[in-house]
């Protein structure tokens, strides 16, 4: 005789098989044993036997960001929560326990400054800017910063295919829209004060390059409008230099 059913490995089957004058099987096989090696099953009433209330999966609040793993160099920066109550008796299961998103680091020691080699116009989206570390910025310089408008050019399909969390504003990269991107520490340049990529030694009409960080292969071109003198970029369209 062959399966009949699904699988129960509950053992509060038993007293149902001994009611039916079946035996438990102990090795785990199946509920009930009728005879050498005749595994039957039955589906009886939802109530019985009684189920155990379903628990879902319980995790902690997320930690802060890490520091970018790789100094000097395009990188990804890690949180992470843990599991307080593992899912029970069909429960949901745990979300995503992790999360990475694209980052720069600028110094490579406290104190010490990497060598600007990134590439140009390296952008995210611009909440990103307002959780980004200022850890040893002087007074003077966490307001300092200026914003660049830009029309964007042709946007790449690659840029509507993403999963990861922290690139889901690729996706709302639409061409001919005007963007404004905020240059501020730490992305500036010690000694010019500028951001990479920002255009300002550019000829009109010309096209510059960008890039998404965090999903390289969301690229494309824009033409710079100029720098307006209010830098407040409006929450829609609006992007940082990192």
């Amino acid at each position: 005789m062959g399966s009949l059913g699904i699988h129960w490995l509950d053992p509060r089957w038993a007293p149902v098989c001994q009611a039916l004058a079946w035996r438990w099987d102990s090795a785990g096989k199946g509920p009930c044993l009728h005879g050498a090696d005749c595994l039957v099953e039955q589906k009886l009433p939802l109530e019985m036997p009684p189920s155990l209330p379903a628990v879902p999966c319980a995790v902690a609040k997320w930690s802060g960001w890490s520091r970018c793993v790789k100094p000097c160099q395009v990188s990804y920066r890690v949180r992470q929560r843990h599991v307080l109550q593992e899912p029970r008796n069909g429960g949901a299961p745990c979300p995503p326990l992790e999360e990475r998103a694209g980052c720069v680091e600028y110094w490579s020691h406290p104190g010490v400054e990497c060598q600007q080699s990134l590439l140009p116009a390296l952008i995210t989206t611009g909440s990103y800017g307002k959780e980004r570390k200022k850890q040893g910025v002087p007074k003077e310089r966490e307001t300092a910063g200026y914003c660049v408008q830009f029309r964007l050019g042709p946007i790449p399909g690659s840029c509507q295919q993403v999963r990861a969390p922290h690139a889901r504003w690729t996706r709302y990269l639409t061409q001919g829209h005007t963007v404004c991107v905020r240059c501020e520490w730490p992305a500036q340049d010690a000694r010019s004060r500028r951001c990479y990529g920002d255009g300002g030694g550019a000829e009109g009409n010309q096209l510059l390059l960008w890039q998404a960080a965090g999903h390289p292969r969301c690229r494309g071109t824009w033409e710079r409008l100029g720098r307006p003198r209010d830098c407040s970029c409006p929450e829609v369209h609006s992007l940082v230099f990192i």
